[in-house]
């Protein structure tokens, strides 16, 4: 089961269903879903997507995800799941617009990353990143991820893959 996890601003907890129209509205603002998965998909998609992290993800405990609140509200996304891509496991986090640029996005990839370490037993995670996120570049590179390779997409774009090994 999703553990709950704690940082100094944050708490990053297992979704439960009152939470559909948070995550529907932070995956259908397309200054995040642009840099998610194949990009922005309709609101519909984004509703489906919600159920199956409690009949898939949940059910069949198959990786952690998690909601992301900063003083109560949904702020942000968060995984760590194994990935044929990457060749591991691979974390994942999305922050709403409105809380970029104060350090969440560091502190939220730290705490998936530790979780990865230390719950997990990980020796190295990744992260898949779009090669024009600039800022998620910058984060990951700041917390000692580095650029181990370039996918090229089937839109023709550039994903870069970064890893990051236990000290």
């Amino acid at each position: 089961m999703t553990p709950t996890l704690r940082t100094e601003r944050l708490l990053l907890v297992p979704y439960v269903p009152q939470d559909e129209a948070d995550f529907v509205a932070l995956f259908q603002d397309v200054r995040v879903s642009r840099w998610m998965g194949d990009g922005p998909v309709s609101e519909e998609e984004d509703r489906a997507l919600f159920g199956r992290i409690f009949t898939k993800v949940y059910a069949r405990e198959l990786f952690d995800v998690w909601a992301v609140r900063r003083d109560g509200e949904l702020v942000g996304h968060a995984e760590i799941k194994h990935t044929d891509t990457a060749g591991g496991h691979e974390i994942v986090y999305a922050l709403a617009p409105a809380v970029w640029g104060c350090g969440l996005g560091t502190e939220l990839a730290r705490a998936v990353v530790a979780h990865g370490f230390g719950t997990l037993g990980l020796e190295e995670v990744h992260a898949t990143v779009a090669a024009e996120n600039g800022a998620s570049l910058v984060l990951l590179e700041r917390m000692g991820f580095a650029h181990v390779r370039d996918l090229t997409e089937d839109d023709g774009s550039t994903t870069r893959v970064l890893t990051l090994r236990r000290a």
